[in-house]
């Protein structure tokens, strides 16, 4: 391996150590690997972010012959240089700048202009969205039939897994509607209710745990290949 490669590797590998020596106890060493992951992770999303967000959509639509300097080629800085001007963007800049006045105790209170109109924009735009996407896809995938019959007749599979899904989500509703004592057969699917949400949220948490198991294993291959490389 080259230089550069040996170093990312004796690198990666001692930050590693470091992270797994929490598994014994909080110590300096976890502390320093925290920190700089943190910091660079931080760091890392701010530059992708004032790159590929703040300068073309702000600088680059202000004032687009600016963008010819980040250009590949001749042909895709003319056609950047040659787009027209969005002066109104000027509008949501001064509102970032807005935004920073946070730093300044006595001007804090400007930036509860553009912290409101985000708040309420995104309030706005994300209640509809989430209408579509959530609430009214999930009542559409609910009105099934209960019986599917295909070109070879009476789909059994296809029925018995429409019928959990309705019963599942009428018990789970039922659970949540506490203007009825929960006896008698109005309990019991209540009941049954539970153990739905109960399977749900197993299956969430244990998809969550294997996916951090992925990423554990992931770690582990690279420390044996970091030992292997040495040794």
């Amino acid at each position: 391996m080259t230089f550069a490669q040996t170093f990312t590797y004796w690198v990666g590998g001692l930050l590693t150590l470091m992270i797994f020596s929490f598994l014994y106890k909080d110590n300096p060493f976890y502390k320093f690997a925290e920190h700089l992951f943190v910091g660079v992770s931080a760091a890392y999303w701010m530059t992708v972010a004032f790159w590929s967000t703040m300068v073309p959509n702000m600088v680059g639509a202000i004032y687009p012959p600016s963008m010819g300097w980040f250009a590949e080629n001749q042909a895709e800085a003319a056609t950047l240089m040659a787009a027209s001007s969005k002066w109104w963007r000027i509008l949501p800049m001064i509102l970032g700048l807005m935004m920073l006045t946070r730093l300044v105790p006595k001007a804090a209170w400007l930036s509860r202009w553009p912290m409101a109109f985000i708040i309420g924009f995104s309030a706005g735009t994300n209640l509809t969205r989430y209408l579509q996407s959530d609430f009214i896809a999930q009542i559409r995938s609910t009105l099934i039939p209960l019986l599917v019959f295909d070109k070879q007749g009476f789909n059994l599979g296809g029925s018995f897994s429409n019928t959990l899904l309705v019963i599942g989500v009428l018990s789970s509703l039922i659970y949540f509607f506490f203007s009825k004592e929960h006896k008698g057969w109005f309990g019991g699917t209540a009941r049954i209710g539970i153990w739905v949400l109960m399977v749900a949220f197993g299956a969430a948490f244990g998809y969550t745990v294997m996916a951090r198991i992925s990423l554990l294993i992931g770690r582990m291959t690279f420390l044996g290949n970091w030992v292997g490389s040495v040794f």
